[in-house]
């Protein structure tokens, strides 16, 4: 995996989300430096992660598992958001003594039925097939389809011009595998470790019947909600949520 290392003290592994990198949690991964020692990682078919066929929950959390061992860590905690924190609930369900803590950004560990991003897909497909050579012209085809103008600003972080490939992300693969990323299969064992869940007050990813779910399989978790934000809630108010996850890590630690 690709990483970005920095800070001292007790190992902090950030996960970003689907169509994201690990810049997508930089001001995070910043803040958490100066009191921890951080490893914010691409995922699999992101970043400059490599690519793969496969995008399973049990794959890409034994990718961050692979990575602890790597680096020798000692029961690091996990920071996840979205599709990465799924990915931190995978990998504590399955190696619940390697996992000191996790920190849970706005969803649940249930299966989403509800499709939400197929106009993102078709102006991601849109702005590959019309061969934006420029990030000026991608955002116009973009914005055909994506109408906030944030949520194209986040995606055109991941734009390459000039490539035959535009994106970061191996688009082909997170479109065929879609239906598994908003999957969750559940974890074998519950996680007995310390969990703090942030949910997005206006957000609708993480609601309260998923409260049997959560505390089936995470019992010692927690839960705070930002006011005033949506599923970005990590980017609309960065100083509450940066707080809210080094609180509670230190407190875990």
């Amino acid at each position: 995996m690709n990483f970005r290392r920095q800070g001292q003290g007790r190992p902090v592994i950030v996960i970003h989300g689907l169509f994201g990198s690990l810049d997508n949690l930089n001001g995070l991964s910043k803040s958490l430096s100066e009191h921890f020692d951080v490893i914010a990682v691409d995922v699999r078919n992101h970043g400059l992660s490599p690519r793969s066929d496969q995008m399973h929950y049990h794959d890409m959390a034994e990718d961050i598992l692979r990575l602890i061992e790597q680096l020798q860590l000692e029961r690091p905690m996990l920071v996840g958001h979205s599709m990465g924190g799924k990915i931190a609930m995978m990998a504590a369900g399955l190696a619940p003594a390697a996992i000191g803590g996790l920190v849970v950004a706005d969803i649940a560990p249930v299966a989403y039925t509800q499709a939400r991003h197929d106009e993102v897909f078709k102006g991601l497909q849109a702005v590959t097939e019309a061969g934006c050579r420029d990030r000026k012209t991608a955002d116009e085809v973009l914005s055909r389809h994506v109408n906030i103008a944030g949520v194209r600003q986040f995606l055109l972080k991941s734009f390459v011009p000039y490539n035959r490939d535009p994106w970061r992300f191996n688009l082909p693969v997170l479109f065929h595998h879609y239906r598994n990323i908003m999957s969750w299969p559940g974890v074998s064992q519950p996680y007995p470790g310390p969990v703090l869940f942030i949910k997005g007050g206006e957000s609708d990813y993480l609601l309260p019947e998923h409260q049997p779910q959560v505390a089936q399989q995470f019992p010692q978790a927690r839960a705070k909600v930002i006011p005033g934000t949506g599923h970005w809630l990590h980017a609309e108010k960065p100083q509450l949520f940066n707080r809210l996850v080094l609180d509670f890590l230190a407190e875990a630690s």
